[in-house]
């Protein structure tokens, strides 16, 4: 079997207004002229700009997508957004289960499935967050608690062509603080078992990203360890330049 395409995602989280189009058209250009190697590039905005990146992104080497959904298609869930309302703005991915839905919005494994189902339903690819805290790492659970988040976030009809998984250590998000390629490697490994023993070959194609204080500096080193098929990138992904240097691993 073909190594999963890579994937250089980048999650703006609650940051960027309409004058960010500027940064978004600077990273069309920059992969229009450069390319992106063997990866594929995505941008996951606020739900404010995924209408007006959609039309700066259209035709062009970068993907859009969303940062999360509600399980429901529509209905009354004032402030929320369903994933055929992301996938109606040109979208084709969405973020489920960050580590700061879980803990922001109190987002149990279950509400994080029922979302990836949602977004399988419009037509989206799911990219399913799991991760440690601090805590959690420093008591030698980080395999248990991934492995746990992994079998109840991940629904039973998830497929390589649906389903992304995102590993990102919460003490490592927005911290400067990264894992070893050597932590990174055990843990990808560990996800890679847990996904090909419940889901056989469509495991094996799950493409599996590492996020977590990932910046050009690290990006090159991180992206060859084992089992890591790309980036959840924070935010070194708000400008063009930090963004398109952590490209470059794959150019």
């Amino acid at each position: 079997m073909s190594a999963p395409k890579p994937i250089a995602a980048g999650n703006w989280k609650m940051n960027g207004l309409k004058a960010s189009a500027v940064e978004a058209r600077s990273l069309v250009e920059k992969v229009s002229q450069q390319g992106s190697g063997d990866a594929e590039v995505l941008i996951c905005p606020p739900f404010t700009l995924l209408g007006l990146f959609a039309d700066i992104f259209g035709g062009t080497g970068v993907t859009l997508g969303a940062q999360d959904c509600h399980a429901n298609a529509s209905g009354a869930h004032t402030g929320d957004i369903s994933a055929e309302m992301i996938k109606d703005t040109g979208a084709d991915y969405v973020i489920v289960g960050h580590s700061e839905r879980r803990a922001d919005h109190g987002e149990s494994d279950a509400v994080v499935k029922a979302k990836a189902e949602a977004a399988y339903r419009a037509g989206l690819k799911a990219i399913i967050c799991v991760g440690e805290t601090e805590g959690e790492r420093d008591s030698d659970k980080t395999i248990d608690v991934v492995c746990g988040q992994l079998d109840g976030s991940i629904p039973d009809d998830a497929t390589a062509e649906t389903t992304v998984i995102a590993y990102e250590p919460v003490w490592a998000i927005g911290t400067g603080k990264t894992p070893t390629a050597d932590d990174v490697k055990e843990v990808h490994a560990a996800i890679r078992d847990n996904l090909v023993k419940r889901f056989g070959a469509a495991g094996e194609g799950m493409r599996l990203l590492y996020g977590g204080s990932v910046k050009p500096s690290n990006a090159e080193e991180l992206m060859s360890v084992a089992n890591v098929n790309g980036a959840l990138v924070g935010g070194a992904s708000l400008k063009a330049d930090d963004f398109d240097g952590i490209i470059n691993a794959y150019r």
